[in-house]
């Protein structure tokens, strides 16, 4: 048995080691690693309950090994038998239960923290979907013209979500004609986006907080129509001062263009180095007329990007 054990435990090494990963990555689970306190939460609820599983998986194959080894049937002595066993048979009843109650414990807080919503958020982005790519505005950044600021996908452009770090955000979801999933795997987080969610009663609200800079592809993670499969965005999260930067270049006139600055030409303009990189690092774009679809009307002008 030990000469066994030591045998599965060098075919395990061997089969992580072949891989290629990382400790960090095979303590993952192979997640990606998360930028928010609410992945983070989604990430150690998914990789206790693997272990709980594992170990309750390890008890019952052993369990079974023992019973098909050390208890074979001899001859044709009967076996002792174990029906209407009553503290055994409640004990069979009540361990199941048990693990059942505390899983569902731990998943309802954790969604209960993931989901959670505050009245008055630091940020706050509309997401707007549409065959085959996004549109984000924001209504608390205006331009002297009264309208929030906005970026518009299009077929040579991915759209950048500019956001800070440090602060609650807020993300308004919603579809101008089918269904889409608005999904970041560094968020840990997908949600479905809905055509008029307010008035099919969906919850199409929620929040994090990213915790460092970068950039991190998202993609629309339901099948939505032909050009699916390239309707990406990137969320580009800034530090709290190059988002101040950003927002008010958004709002000024580009004197070069005499329209206001785009999320690249403020990009450029900022010259903060890799992260204000003016199209997107993590995507490209597709060269594809559209067949359908138009971003909405919210904020009147048509953006370019």
């Amino acid at each position: 048995m030990p000469r066994l054990v030591k045998v599965a435990g060098l075919v395990g090494l061997v089969a992580v080691a072949a891989t290629g990963c990382s400790a960090d990555e095979v303590l993952r689970f192979g997640w990606p690693q998360g930028v928010t306190p609410q992945a983070e939460s989604m990430r150690q609820l998914w990789t206790w309950s693997v272990i709980a599983a594992l170990a309750v998986g390890v008890l019952v194959w052993g369990l079974m090994f023992w019973t098909v080894a050390f208890h074979r049937k001899k001859g044709e002595e009967l076996p002792r038998q174990f029906q209407y066993n009553v503290p055994l048979e409640v004990i069979y009843t009540a361990v199941p239960f048990v693990m059942v109650v505390v899983l569902f414990y731990f998943t309802a807080t954790t969604q209960n923290y993931v989901m959670a919503k505050s009245e008055n958020p630091d940020e706050k982005v509309n997401v707007v979907s549409f065959q085959w790519n996004w549109e984000f505005n924001y209504p608390d950044h205006r331009t002297p013209d009264g309208q929030p600021v906005r970026t518009v996908g299009s077929s040579s452009e991915i759209p950048l979500l500019v956001l800070p770090t440090g602060s609650s955000i807020q993300y308004n979801l919603s579809s101008t004609d089918v269904i889409h999933s608005f999904f970041v795997p560094e968020f840990h987080f997908k949600r479905d986006t809905f055509p008029h969610p307010d008035k099919n009663n969906q919850d199409a609200v929620f929040e994090n907080t990213i915790e460092r800079e970068g950039s991190f592809v998202g993609r629309c993670a339901e099948l939505c129509g032909t050009y699916h499969s390239m309707m990406n965005f990137e969320v580009r999260a800034l530090s709290p001062d190059k988002f101040d930067q950003y927002m008010q270049l958004r709002t000024q006139n580009n004197p070069a263009t005499g329209q206001y600055y785009t999320a690249s030409e403020a990009l450029t303009q900022m010259n903060c180095g890799e992260l204000c990189t003016p199209r997107a690092v993590t995507s490209v774009p597709f060269d594809t007329d559209r067949t359908s679809g138009e971003p909405s009307t919210i904020g009147g002008r048509q953006a370019g990007n």
